[in-house]
Formats: C-alpha cells, structure tokens, sequence
C-alpha cells in the first residue's frame, strides 16, 4: 500500500510517498481502508520531531493520527465492527499511521460514523472538533450567556469552536485575520477583532472565557481581560500546566491546557450537531495522498480556513 512515510525527523524534505507492507490487525484490534484523513498542526510538529517524547526514535513511521473510512479487517477479540462499516479512526500521535491506504489501531479508538456523515467530515472530528468540544465545556466550562472571546477563530479547531459555542448558547468574539473576517461571523460570531489591527489582550471587554485554540497568546497576557472568575485555556501543554496546579484550588482567575481524548460519546455529539445543522465542517482544501507535502505546508502555512484533507480513496 502507498502511505505518507518519514526516517527521520525535519522538514518537509522528509516525507515520501512509498510502498509499505499492509497493517496487520492484532488482537483488540481494527484496520481501515482509509477514504479520507485530516491534517493538523500535530502532524507537521510530529515530523519536525516536537513530539519525539510520544513517538520515540525507531524508524520509519508513517504519519497521520485521525482518518476515516470502511472496515477492512478486525483482529482477535474486536468485535464492534464488521467488515465494511464505515468508521472514524483516532490512531492517536504515538501510534501515527492515519496517511496511508490503509491504518490500524485499537478497536476502542475507532468509532461508528452516523448516518449522513460524510468520510471527510468525520474525519475532522476526533482532534480539531473534539478539542474545540472538550476545551470549551470540560476546561472552560461553556454556558447559556458566558461571554467567550476565540482566538484563531477562523482555522481547523477555532472554526468548531465558534460554532459549538453558539450551541451552548454563548456570546461569541472571533478573533482572526481581516480578510476571514467575514467567514468568522458566518460561523455564528456575534463579534469580530481583526488581529492585525487591535490586539484583544489590551481591549476593554472582559469574558467569562478566553480559548486560545492556536497557542499564540498566554494567560498572563489574557489575565487583564477575564472576569474574576474566567478562564485561559490554550490547545498547546506548557508552563501554563503549572499554572493549573497552582490555581486549581484557589478561587480566581484559572488557567489550563487541552490534550484531546477522543471518545464514542462526544463523537456521537459532534455527528449529530452537523447532521443537525448546527455545525458545519469548512474543508478549504483537500489532496490527494501523493501531494501530502502540499498538505502540510498549507497547514504549517497558519492561513487555512477551516481544515485540511488528504484523500486516499
């Protein structure tokens, strides 16, 4: 099978589209004939080698943590899926695999796709929508009236984000560049802050939660603008961790930050919001699997509205 394969850590120079063996499904476990995959920031940090803690040294990998597609084969002891389901797959950062012909992992991360949901739309879901779920209801704690400001409202987790907001019935700042201004309060913004022009940690509004879904600002520079008991969550673990033990118990201003953990209940959710309608899933681009070095630099890029495919149906 062709999958998107790299021998060492770098830039982009080192990913090649090559011939591998097919995965095989172990005990506990599932393969997918991949149709669709997304690409995240995670991906380009991945093959620089900004997550070697998680996937370690040995070589060579094949990149990709999130795809979607129909059951190929399952191993000893899974038993959720047939042959031919149509699944989405959470290979997960350590694992990796997800931008290849085919990708195996554990039967507990892969998940029914609802009637009505298309490969590419939930093949977006377990890291960019279920980050932007879980960072704004778990860690932000979301609710009718909050007023929430999203920074980098207009890419792959800020575009879910606005949205999911707007169900829990919220008060809505995108803050993005000019020109998606206007894609920003077609999501459902009720407002907007060009970046470019007017820096959101000086203004004079103050929220109930401030969601940092690129990493490019910091609590203390967001602190001014909380309410005295608001919330900094960011998409990127830092010394903002410590921050979280240090103000967990304290009443007052709080920080913390989002590692996603994809799960069949919150899957369920996002599906049923866009079969609903209330969420829409922006794809700006897709690629085919042997242009997925374009597919990185447009994510590494920071300009994409929405999200990234890589088609390897």
């Amino acid at each position: 099978m062709k999958a998107a394969v790299f021998s060492r850590y770098g830039g982009n120079d080192v990913v090649e589209v090559q011939d591998v063996p097919m995965p095989v499904a172990g005990p506990g476990e599932v393969v997918i004939k991949v149709q669709a995959a997304s690409v995240n920031p995670v991906d380009w940090k991945v093959r620089e080698g900004q997550a070697r803690i998680f996937t370690g040294s040995k070589f060579p990998k094949v990149l990709g943590c999130e795809c979607a597609g129909e059951v190929f084969e399952t191993g000893a002891g899974a038993a959720r899926f047939r042959k031919g389901d149509r699944v989405v797959m959470y290979t997960s950062v350590k694992r990796l695999g997800a931008f290849a012909e085919y990708a195996c992992t554990a039967e507990d991360r892969v998940y029914p796709i609802t009637e009505g949901i298309s490969f590419e739309q939930a093949a977006c879901l377990p890291i960019a929508g279920l980050t932007a779920l879980q960072s704004l209801r778990d860690h932000g704690r979301i609710g009718v009236g909050k007023k929430v400001l999203i920074n980098g409202a207009a890419g792959g987790v800020g575009h879910f984000a606005v949205q999911i907001a707007k169900v829990f019935g919220a008060e809505v700042t995108g803050v993005t560049s000019g020109r998606n201004a206007e894609f920003v309060k077609g999501l459902g913004a009720d407002r907007v802050i060009d970046r470019s022009k007017d820096d959101f940690t000086k203004g004079t509004g103050l929220y109930d939660l401030v969601f940092d879904a690129v990493s490019k600002s910091s609590f203390g520079a967001c602190k001014r603008i909380l309410t005295a008991s608001g919330r900094y969550v960011n998409t990127l673990p830092d010394a903002t961790i410590l921050l979280q033990v240090l103000t967990a118990l304290l009443p007052g201003k709080k920080a913390r930050s989002m590692w996603v953990k994809p799960n069949a209940a919150d899957m369920a959710w996002m599906m049923e919001q866009i079969k609903a309608g209330k969420i829409k899933v922006v794809i700006e681009q897709s690629y085919p699997l042997d242009r997925i070095k374009d597919a990185l630099a447009a994510s590494e890029g920071g300009r994409t509205k929405g999200k990234i495919i890589v088609s390897a149906g």
